[in-house]
């Protein structure tokens, strides 16, 4: 049985990927990305699940930080999952949830039901915490309060909740993508089942020249490689130095991607391959 560790605690988005993706599994909630990346490295657990990217949040940017200025580990594996908030009260106020005084939750669940919350309980008070599992915990270990939490499903069976209003988020298309990360690469994949492959590279440019980003891309352009995602973030030494996240769809192959990181080096880029691994997108 592996050991896999993840971004806590329980019921949270990211046991819900774990669960789907690694059910006969030990799984090891952490209370920080860095936690759960510090005990990939130390050898705790075989594999950790962080979040890295929202469809409408946009990127965690403590994620990519951390793995790229503190412990680098390569991407061994992706899973999206479709975020479905649902807004549930202790049992004791099953048909109470329009009387709530206060809905707890993390601060991206509440503005990712700003529609919800502002049509139909626009006078309740706001109060966020630090994920949505610790939200319905809250709402679990106050029954005597007509209060209300939004989290998923899996938080409401945790913690004894009933769902109230199912699916109150503004957006059916919001997905979170969560990066599986290991120690060292290697030959067999995470999980069985997947969707693709995508290859994911750093990039730093080479500094003050001009046009230096149109190449870039050029370099994977006129190769036909379709870039799905490309973002910058700061070096940390200095405004205006950055480097490039490039994602392409593709595994990494003999020809096609080691030109093209060939072609950069060339150019006086520095390229860094921090993964080719296979996705799985949950329904």
């Amino acid at each position: 049985m592996r050991r896999i560790g993840y971004l806590g605690p329980r019921a949270t988005f990211t046991h819900i990927a774990v669960q789907t993706m690694f059910q006969q599994d030990e799984h090891i909630p952490y209370r920080t990305i860095p936690s759960c990346v510090d005990a990939v490295v130390n050898g705790e657990v075989e594999y950790g699940i962080v979040p890295l990217e929202n469809a409408l949040e946009g990127s965690v940017n403590l994620t990519l930080d951390y793995l790229i200025h503190e412990k680098r580990l390569p991407i061994v594996g992706e899973i999206v999952l479709p975020i479905r908030q649902h807004l549930m009260v202790h049992a004791a106020h099953i048909d109470a949830w329009e009387q709530v005084t206060t809905v707890y939750s993390h601060s991206h669940a509440i503005a990712q039901c700003h529609k919800f919350l502002h049509t139909k309980l626009s006078d309740v008070l706001l109060e966020t915490t630090t994920s949505t599992a610790s939200a319905a915990q809250f709402v679990k270990e106050h029954p005597e309060e007509i209060i209300g939490a939004i989290a998923n499903e899996l938080a409401a069976k945790e913690y004894g909740l009933h769902i109230a209003q199912p699916n109150i988020h503004d957006y059916n298309h919001n997905t979170t993508r969560f990066v599986v990360l290991r120690r060292h690469p290697q030959e067999e994949e995470p999980f069985e089942q997947h969707d693709g492959y995508k290859t994911t590279l750093m990039i730093t440019l080479p500094s003050d020249q001009a046009g230096a980003l149109h190449q870039v891309l050029s370099a994977f352009g006129w190769r036909k490689l379709n870039l799905s995602k490309i973002e910058s973030r700061p070096m940390k030494t200095g405004l205006g130095h950055y480097f490039f996240i490039v994602d392409i769809e593709q595994k990494m192959d003999d020809i096609l991607i080691p030109g093209a990181m060939a072609e950069l080096e060339a150019l006086g880029c520095t390229v860094n391959v921090l993964g080719s691994y296979p996705y799985y997108l949950i329904k």
